[in-house]
């Protein structure tokens, strides 16, 4: 399976310390240079660098395929759109509405950090999805509440 990740999703579960929940969802994730460079820059939010992690797959960039269409999205969701859809990547991980939007856009399947958490609730690997919902926020991670709600009780929290 190739599953590529955007910067978002890495900083949110780095947040709350469920990094681990990327390899465990899906092994080895995809990684493009503009990403890592973008978790190198640091911020309040404490983010290991993504070349000290075994189950990342650094993958360098090459001119996009679709310029114009990406033009609107920041470099490392750019990037990783176009090498997931060059790798006929099978997941695309972002948060953003524009990026997830243009990925759908351009065929690729997407989920988020809140569903990497309600796959690892369903799992049992995480007692509380609202308590990690709650935990990244308290971080500076905003979600719409109304989005939250509605999946929490899909996995029955409300």
């Amino acid at each position: 399976m190739i599953v590529f990740s955007n910067t978002t999703p890495i900083i949110a579960l780095s947040s709350i310390h469920q990094l681990d929940l990327l390899p465990r969802s899906f092994g080895r994730v995809h990684v493009v240079t503009a990403v890592i460079d973008e978790c190198r820059v640091g911020g309040r939010i404490a983010v290991p660098d993504p070349l000290t992690l075994d189950w990342v797959e650094v993958v360098e960039i090459t001119e996009p395929v679709h310029p114009g269409v990406l033009l609107e999205l920041d470099k490392g969701e750019k990037h990783t759109l176009d090498m997931a859809g060059k790798l006929r990547a099978d997941w695309v991980l972002m948060d953003e509405k524009i990026g997830r939007n243009m990925a759908e856009y351009l065929g690729l399947r997407v989920i988020g950090t809140l569903g990497v958490l309600l796959n690892a609730k369903k799992k049992g690997w995480i007692p509380s999805f609202l308590d990690c919902v709650t935990d990244m926020r308290e971080q500076g991670i905003y979600y719409h509440p109304g989005l939250i709600k509605k999946l929490a009780a899909g996995v029955g929290e409300s």
